[in-house]
């Protein structure tokens, strides 16, 4: 690696319990943990230890994670009465511990996990639940590890070194460079990846199945400082994370690998880092995309929508997908209507609108639907090229309607909905599936229980 940064602390993954950062048993027995939850206890300790009340209005993950998060001494383990719930709960509960167990990786991990063990009636049948849960879990914290990496370690080309070990799990994955993507007439991320020591790549995941596969769009800029329309200081550090797309689509490929699922599914990931420097992409520059047509670059800091635009061209021409998904940090815009709770959906479909907020509800990664209006595509109408970027800077501007507007012009009349994740892609405080600080994978399960 160009820096010389170790990066001895990244995870191997095995299996999806091997990924976890605690060790899950189901039993009908206590074996008096020291640390125990359950309803009618109460917060505290006592002669044996700590004891940690559950609330069964929170949901079986939130009361699981809950209990996690009130441990004096997470390291030791914990022990949860579910013996009252169906044995499903029991896995969910399972669930949500190993959500919220996760931490930032500061250093390597400790050398034995903390147990977890789950009292349930039958635990068979909550063994039978698990793996696919785990895989769900493993996904997302796939997700999150790449999300935490500093951005002098997860370059483009690191970033792509990650995705080519996912193989190892039954993954196709496939490749194309910057020489290629030039060759190619992939303009649009060629420009916004050119100024940066390596990348871009466009990077193809699949899980060859029958039938037409379900297709996943990331963004995955490793780190972006606005190029020539630089960003202020004041928060770009947290811009390592503005590759938190293409890590969502990547744990949910993982997800479905460690599963073995009986869908096909293809994710489609534009992996760059958006830089200064001599050869660096211009406002007033006109692009010509994958898919012939042009764009009038109004702000460079406007990346994100660039990247997408020939990775849906390429998932879309390349893959024939039932329907695609495209998942992004894209626009402060979406902050401002939504806060940190909540990421904007946009689409074409009105039956995979429906569809996926009925997933994100299941899986606490709500979104809320968002407009894209005729005047939202008129205010991007360009006088030198079919469109442009995006709206002029400086003004109270709707630009993640903007975005999506943008976007809807490279996917015809493919079923098509477009996350814009920005503000939920880390925990501004804490939640019950994630501290405060914490990368959160949203989207990984959400794309999981698509397929």
């Amino acid at each position: 690696m160009a820096c010389g940064c170790s990066t001895a602390w990244w995870p191997t993954i095995t299996k999806a319990d091997a990924f976890l950062p605690v060790s899950v048993r189901f039993a009908t027995e206590t074996e008096h943990f020291s640390a125990r939850a359950g309803v009618g206890m109460q917060d505290g300790f006592d002669g044996l230890g700590q004891t940690i009340a559950l609330d069964p209005a929170q949901g079986d993950e939130e009361m699981g994670a809950r209990a996690w998060a009130k441990l004096a001494e997470p390291s030791r383990g914990l022990e949860i009465d579910a013996r009252e719930w169906p044995d499903m709960a029991a896995a969910s509960i399972a669930a949500g511990v190993a959500l919220r167990a996760w931490r930032m990786p500061k250093a390597a991990p400790p050398p034995r996990k903390p147990q977890l063990l789950v009292l349930c009636r039958d635990p068979d049948a909550a063994n039978r639940h698990w793996p696919r849960l785990a895989a769900a879990v493993a996904g997302n914290l796939f997700a999150r590890w790449l999300v935490a990496e500093p951005a002098n370690r997860l370059t483009p080309a690191t970033f792509v070194d990650r995705l080519r070990s996912l193989s190892e799990h039954g993954l196709a994955v496939s490749v194309l460079g910057p020489e290629e993507l030039e060759r190619r007439g992939y303009g649009a991320i060629s420009a916004v990846g050119r100024a940066a020591p390596t990348g871009p790549y466009l990077v193809t995941l699949e899980w060859k199945r029958a039938g037409a596969p379900l297709a996943f769009v990331g963004k995955g800029l490793c780190f972006d400082n606005g190029g020539i329309s630089i960003k202020p200081a004041a928060g770009m550090e947290a811009m390592r994370a503005d590759m938190a797309g293409a890590a969502a689509c990547a744990g949910a490929m993982l997800s479905l690998a460690l599963r073995d699922a009986e869908g096909a599914a293809v994710a489609v990931l534009g992996v760059a880092e958006n830089a200064i420097g001599a050869d660096a992409y211009r406002p007033g520059d006109v692009l010509k995309t994958a898919s012939g047509r042009t764009v009038e670059i109004i702000d460079t800091d406007a990346e994100g929508r660039l990247v997408l635009a020939d990775a849906l061209h390429h998932a879309i021409t390349h893959h024939a997908p039932r329907a695609v998904i495209d998942i992004a940090t894209l626009t402060g815009s979406i902050v401002t209507a939504l806060g940190h709770h909540r990421a904007g959906l946009f689409g074409n479909d009105e039956a995979l609108r429906d569809r996926l907020m009925a997933g994100a509800m299941a899986v606490r990664e709500p979104l809320w639907p968002m407009p894209i209006g005729e005047a939202h595509r008129r205010d991007i109408d360009s006088d030198i090229a079919d469109l442009k970027q995006c709206a002029p800077a400086g003004k109270l501007l709707a630009d993640a309607c903007h975005a999506a507007a943008f976007l809807r012009e490279f996917v015809g009349s493919t079923p098509w909905a477009h996350l814009d994740i920005a503000g939920v892609e880390t925990a501004e405080e804490d939640t019950a599936l994630a501290a405060k600080g914490v990368p959160t994978g949203f989207g990984v399960r959400l794309f999981d229980g698509l397929v």
